[in-house]
Formats: C-alpha cells, sequence, structure tokens
C-alpha cells in the first residue's frame, strides 16, 4: 500500500473526478461566509432536535453533538456497485459461519480456523448451540467499516454484528443537506436513503417466529443513558414500532409479552439494541437490571426472533476478523470481492517479534475494543505512550492484533481554516432476511477532523459526511 493519500475529489494529477464535477462547479461559487452560516444553521437545528451521543466518563456533561461536515463524499454508481457485491458477499459467508459454529462446526473441524480462537472466545454464546434461528439468519443488520487507502482500493476494516450503530445519522445528515442545499439534488442523480427504517422494518417482519403472519416488532433500548439513545429512539418512530426496555417485557410459557394499557401484547421479534450479557439475567449477568428473565429460553423454544441473535459478537471480535476470507472461500467456494486489511495476531509467537519490533510504524487493537479506545497508532504516538502499549501487549499477546497504518483517503472537508482534506471510513448497513440481502445505497461516512488524524470516532472527535451514492 502506498503511502500517498487517495484523494476522493482529484485524481494524482489534480485533474477533478468525473463523478464530483458537478458539485466542484457548485461549490466554486460558493463563499466561505454562506458555507459557515450553513455550518451553524446544521449544528442549531441538530441540537433542537436532540441528535447527540452520550459520552461517558465525562463530568462536563454526558451529550455531545457529533460536529457535521457540508461537503458530502460522492461515490460513482460502478463503484459502488462493485462495493455492493462485495459487502453481500462478506455478511453471506458471515452469516454461513455463525450457523456453523452454533451447529455441526464444520470450519472448525477441518482447521480452517483453529478451535480454541472461536470455543473459548468471550464472544461465543454456548447458549447458542443446536438453537435453529428462522432462516439461518444471525447478523440481520451488519455495519461494515470500509476504508479506502493506496491507490484507491477498498478495505474492510472491521465486522460490526453484534449491535451496529450509526444509521440515524447517515438518514439526518442526508435530511439536512437537502435542507440547506436543495440546488445539488436538482443538479444530479443522487440515490435515497431515507427509505432505510421502512426496509428495516420489512426485514424483521419475514425473519418472524414460523406460524407468525403479522409479527408485532418492538425495539429493546438499555434506556436514556445508553449513548445511542437518540438512535433507538429515531429508529422506533421511524419504523411505527415501540421503543421497550427491559422491564416492559416479560415472559410467560416461554412467550415474550409486553406491557400496554390494554393487557398484555405478544412480542414475536425484538431488535435489541443491548448487549449479549445483560439480555437475561437468568443465563448471562445476574445483576442485569436491563434485560428480560426468561428471554432466552423463549428464544430457545423458537417463540420470539432476537435481531441480531445472541452470539453474533464472535463474528465480529477482531481476533476472527483475520479468517473471514477463508470463510468465504469454505462457504460459498469463491474468493473475496473485498480485502481485508493485512493483519499481524500477537497470539502468533513470530507476529509479536514483528509487531513488538516495528511498533511506532503500526496501529494496534484490543480484539475486544471499540470505539477507538484500547489501541494505539503508533506514528501519532510518543516513545512513552509505545513503551506503556509494549508493557501492555507483553502481558496479554493474545488481547491484541497489529496491522498497517494505512494511508486513508482524504476527501475536502469543511473546517476552521477552510476547505481542506481530512481523512475518512464509511460504514454501509447491511440487511439480511428471509428474502435475501438488501441495503441502501450509501451509508455513514465518518471524517477525522483534526489535522492529520487517523481516527474518525465520534467519540474521539470525528464527525460524519451525507454520503452520495451517483444513479448515473
Amino acid at each position: 500500500m502506498s503511502a500517498d493519500f487517495y484523494n476522493e475529489m482529484y485524481d494524482s494529477t489534480d485533474t477533478l473526478r468525473p463523478h464530483y464535477r458537478a458539485f466542484a462547479e457548485w461549490l466554486a461559487a460558493m463563499s466561505a461566509e454562506r458555507l459557515e452560516r450553513k455550518r451553524v444553521e446544521a449544528d442549531t437545528a441538530f441540537h433542537r432536535v436532540g441528535i447527540t451521543f452520550a459520552v461517558y466518563g465525562e463530568e462536563a456533561g454526558t451529550e455531545r453533538l457529533i460536529p457535521f461536515d457540508i461537503i458530502p463524499r460522492i461515490i460513482p454508481a460502478a463503484e459502488w456497485q462493485s462495493l455492493e457485491a462485495g459487502l453481500w458477499q462478506r455478511v453471506k459467508a458471515l452469516n454461513a459461519f455463525l450457523n456453523d459454529i452454533y451447529h455441526e462446526q464444520a470450519i472448525l473441524k477441518t482447521g480452517r480456523i483453529p478451535s480454541e480462537q472461536v470455543v473459548d472466545n468471550a464472544q461465543f454464546r454456548p447458549e447458542m448451540i443446536g438453537i435453529d434461528v428462522p432462516s439461518d439468519i444471525y447478523a440481520h443488520i451488519a455495519g461494515v467499516d470500509i476504508v479506502r487507502a493506496g491507490a484507491g482500493e477498498f478495505y474492510v476494516l472491521e465486522d460490526n454484528l453484534r449491535v451496529p450503530s450509526g444509521v440515524s445519522y447517515m438518514i439526518e445528515d442526508r435530511k439536512m443537506m437537502m435542507r440547506l442545499f436543495p440546488e445539488l439534488f436538482s443538479r444530479q442523480m443522487i440515490a435515497p436513503v431515507q427509505h432505510y427504517p421502512d426496509m428495516l422494518l420489512e426485514n424483521l417482519r419475514t425473519v418472524a417466529p414460523k406460524g407468525v403472519t403479522d409479527p408485532t416488532v418492538v425495539l429493546l433500548t438499555p434506556g436514556a443513558y445508553n449513548s445511542a439513545y437518540f438512535e433507538h429512539t429515531f429508529l422506533a418512530q421511524q419504523m411505527g414500532i415501540e421503543l421497550v426496555e427491559g422491564r416492559d417485557l416479560f415472559v410467560k410459557d416461554e412467550t415474550v409479552f409486553m406491557r400496554t394499557t390494554q393487557g398484555p401484547q405478544r412480542v414475536d421479534v425484538i431488535y435489541r439494541r443491548l448487549d449479549d450479557d445483560f439480555l437475561d439475567p437468568v443465563v448471562f449477568n445476574k445483576e442485569s437490571m436491563l434485560g428480560v428473565p426468561g428471554l432466552l429460553a423463549a428464544y430457545r423454544a423458537g417463540h420470539v426472533t432476537l435481531a441480531n441473535a445472541i452470539g453474533t459478537g464472535v463474528a465480529d471480535d477482531k481476533s476472527i476478523y483475520p479468517y473471514v476470507p477463508e470463510m468465504i472461500r469454505f462457504y460459498l467456494g469463491e474468493e473475496p470481492k473485498l480485502n481485508n486489511v493485512p493483519t499481524w495476531m500477537l497470539r502468533k509467537p513470530d507476529d509479536l517479534k514483528y509487531v513488538l519490533a516495528h511498533l511506532p510504524e503500526l496501529v494496534v487493537k484490543e480484539v475486544h475494543g471499540a470505539g477507538g479506545y484500547g489501541m494505539l497508532v503508533g506514528p501519532a504516538s510518543s516513545k512513552s505512550e509505545i513503551e506503556e502499549f509494549r508493557t501492555r501487549i507483553l502481558a496479554s499477546p493474545e488481547k491484541y492484533i497489529a496491522q498497517p497504518t494505512l494511508a486513508l483517503s482524504n476527501c475536502p472537508t469543511f473546517v476552521e481554516a477552510g476547505v481542506a482534506p481530512r481523512h475518512l471510513d464509511l460504514r454501509p448497513f447491511v440487511l439480511s432476511g428471509k428474502r435475501g440481502i438488501r441495503m441502501v445505497p450509501g451509508g455513514l461516512t465518518r471524517v477525522a477532523l483534526r489535522e492529520g488524524s487517523l481516527v474518525v470516532n465520534s467519540s474521539q472527535g470525528g464527525g460524519t459526511k451525507d454520503t452520495w451514492v451517483l444513479e448515473n
């Protein structure tokens, strides 16, 4: 991979890429003052409707606005079609892997993946062994993080299969751009994303328990203090379903019911935004006040569908990530359409030796880490930070993986100094249901607003952009 940054808007000769021409003409005619007014207008509107996320461990307020950049990221139709095909393939293989490891474990028996990497993984749930789920789908909603590096090749950075978040920002960013700059949407055909909640609800209804023709779907939230609570309320409202907490549900005769003013109502599908550990205090965390006692028994009996399924976390664990290309070959008999980022597994002595010798050049991540925490970005770290991390690695090398520091692509971004390039990634959302795999064209583009930063997570100072997929 080249150290040169791929620019989404200009090629290596500083020539405008064709899919950015219409937008570039418009941007050239805009004054910095007007762009700044529109940015302030967007921030005000986001505050007004409560588009914030909670930040844990901060005493000075628990809510923060995710910065919104008014310059979109644009993807041409042919490029999106190629990316989409790779995402479909990957999610199909991940679902096949989950079904396999909770049933026949064929991929483990052949040695394609070391058995201990799966069955000893903290995210593997033995309670799920032998449970049949509707249509063999475990990851109904997947958020796959995509980066672009080198000469512009797409790489999968990570798979998010537990409770992937961010889709509400994708939708709200589009609404904001259409409100601020309606003239842009008359200049070119931009694929819509606003129908995602309808697609999600339809997807959830298709995986209802056998024999249920008119399923009741609810969204289970941990509550108002969760960092993604805005998204929970947003999606429930957009889908026209009830937003519930664990205390609103109960299990009787291995069937889940919702408490209502008209009396108990059966629940058939639960879109859960609650981690496995807290779902059922009878089986998992005994002290959880967030879950529903007896939920696993109802699930095992086939009387309720959970989206995503219990135990999906093992497939998005960073220690399993290096094996996804092998899953594609094993289950689908195909070569991967999207590449992984080259990865060293520090539980392997040779990999550990190499990484320890090259820490200043690499990115090291905790296999269970998320949100940009628990990681070392070697080139951006001080000598003392690197040595402190070295000590942590030596204490538990199996807890870490390492990857090269990617030259992430950049895109023009409106910052305090004006329009300047900033690094970004993309999280498309992939839906799997009885009728196959579906996506809206686009996803959540996250952008590192600090100059030179490669960390795009909102918790680490990142922002978001609208993502345009052109239809022609």
